[in-house]
């Protein structure tokens, strides 16, 4: 039985491990427990097959199975600190330049689709201003139904009723 699509092989590991961020001590920062106190560190190979698993399947970070990766919390604590260390980054110039040796990317057919203009059509199909479309307008009164009307036309407030 093969690999699924969201387990990590030992040979893709091996290409992005020197690329994941080693875990430091801030030195000028003052720690109430001594080194080496409190829980152990998730192995960075978990903590990687986490992040492949929820990037591939979609699942939720809360929704990480518990017993295979360890707190679902710290999961995404370390995908935050790698983000920003921008490993991910690093790993997706990797993939890219990798992809080039072996296929080939046509760069020069590589273009951006977009628009960012104004339709020249566009008014006559979309109608009034959209900050005016939720406005009552004249309507026609209901077949059968009498119009709303206020009993007093108007009230003045001073006089006593």
């Amino acid at each position: 039985m093969g690999i699924k699509s969201w387990e990590v092989s030992d040979a893709f590991l091996a290409i992005v491990e020197p690329l994941i961020p080693k875990p430091s001590r801030d030195k000028e920062k003052q720690y109430k427990r001594v080194s080496g106190g409190g829980r152990k560190p998730i192995s960075s190979r978990k903590v990687f097959s986490a992040i492949v698993y929820v990037l591939r399947t979609g699942i939720q970070w809360k929704a990480l199975p518990k017993e295979v990766f360890g707190s679902p919390s710290a999961i995404h604590r370390y995908f935050r600190e790698w983000e920003c260390q921008g490993f991910f980054l690093e790993l997706w110039k990797r993939g890219l330049s990798e992809y080039d040796c072996m296929e080939g990317i046509a760069w020069e057919w590589q273009s951006i689709d977009g628009s960012m203009n104004k339709s020249p059509l566009g008014h006559a199909n979309s109608g009034a201003n959209p900050t005016d479309r939720g406005k009552k307008r004249n309507q026609a009164s209901h077949i059968g139904r009498r119009a709303w009307r206020p009993v007093i036309n108007r009230r003045n407030r001073s006089q006593q009723a």
